[in-house]
């Protein structure tokens, strides 16, 4: 059984920093797309970073590029998320996501495997 497990969310003031981890178990994903996608009160569920297990690539949305940095360590199958300069309007919580795509997926229906998300809260 595929298992995701999110760690290392928590309350931080604005601009400061935090890192989300996520550790797959059950399969390995190999040649396959990892996201941590948001989910703020009242808003729909969004994508904010993707890597692709195989080569590398990674993809961003607009609004966290050059703040956050999403990394992957095969080795330990796991996906992390390096979250910078934070703000109020990152405040959400983060779910990790892996999809058996082989290519990039950027829909919420994309993802066949889901952790049970870490909660982000960042204080102005």
């Amino acid at each position: 059984q595929v298992q995701l497990v999110e760690s290392g969310g928590g309350l931080v003031q604005a601009g400061g920093s935090l890192r989300l981890s996520c550790a797959a178990s059950g399969r390995t994903f190999s040649r396959n797309a990892m996201s941590w996608f948001r989910q703020a009160p009242g808003k729909e569920r969004e994508i904010v970073a993707t890597v692709m297990w195989y080569g590398g690539s990674t993809y961003y949305a607009d609004s966290v590029k050059g703040r956050f940095t999403i990394s992957r360590d095969n080795a330990k199958n796991t996906v992390y998320l390096q979250m910078n300069n934070l703000k109020p309007e990152d405040t959400a919580i983060y779910y990790c996501a892996a999809s058996t795509a082989t290519v990039r997926r950027v829909a919420v229906g994309d993802y066949e495997y889901w952790g049970q998300g870490t909660q982000v809260t960042v204080s102005s």
